[in-house]
């Protein structure tokens, strides 16, 4: 792939996740060094990573894991009821609704849960602006998203365990300086190809120099 396909078809895997499959320790790695070449504020590097594959682990996080969705898909911000009053739009929106309660029904079976976690110094998130704190992660996670659709596996990019955060903290004994960011299960992915999504124009979002 070119770098331009690389990052206009790296999607959010679903349905097309490989429950089946064993996913090898060794190409985990492989993304998770690609990953640590995210930049990061002041090259502190305070990312840990937890790659889950116990399947009782991953069987517990999936039970929290479907508790906080099915609370996110009946409120009022959930995927399927957004753009209600633009038809097109909503069929998309319903399609990314359905996908999201039938990974919510699977999570626990993902071969392979990856959590890029911050180990905060003083074990406490700052109370200001938390920008470049988080920034100093998720690009790594995204970086490991990439990697991994180069290798043939699919990602998804979730947060709605930490609704529940404090009970997969326990699942998994983390340390109280060690904040969970988001969910990546990944595994091999069904199906050969994947094509650009539907984005807002460029011109409806972008602005120079001023508003």
């Amino acid at each position: 792939m070119t770098p331009d396909e690389l990052l206009t078809t790296t999607r959010t895997v679903r349905r097309r996740l490989d429950l089946e499959r064993p996913v090898p320790r060794e190409l985990i790695e492989d993304c998770v060094r690609i990953a640590l070449q995210a930049p990061s504020g002041s090259n502190r590097q305070t990312w840990q990573w937890l790659v889950v594959t116990d399947p009782d682990q991953r069987a517990a996080i999936g039970a929290v894991y479907k508790k906080a969705c099915e609370a996110y898909l009946e409120s009022q911000g959930a995927a399927g009821k957004l753009f209600a009053d633009d038809p097109e739009r909503n069929k998309v929106q319903r399609r990314v609704h359905d996908s999201v309660a039938y990974l919510a029904d699977r999570m626990g079976e993902v071969p392979v849960l990856v959590l890029p976690c911050l180990k905060v110094a003083g074990g406490r998130l700052p109370s200001g602006n938390q920008g470049g704190l988080w920034g100093s992660l998720l690009p790594a996670a995204w970086s490991f998203c990439l990697a991994a659709r180069d290798r043939g596996l699919g990602t998804a990019w979730t947060t709605l365990h930490l609704t529940y955060e404090s009970e997969v903290a326990e699942i998994l004994g983390l340390p109280d300086d060690v904040y969970q960011s988001v969910l990546l299960p990944t595994a091999y992915y069904t199906g050969d190809s994947f094509k650009p999504a539907p984005r807002q124009p460029v011109s409806e979002v972008l602005h120079w120099n001023r508003w």
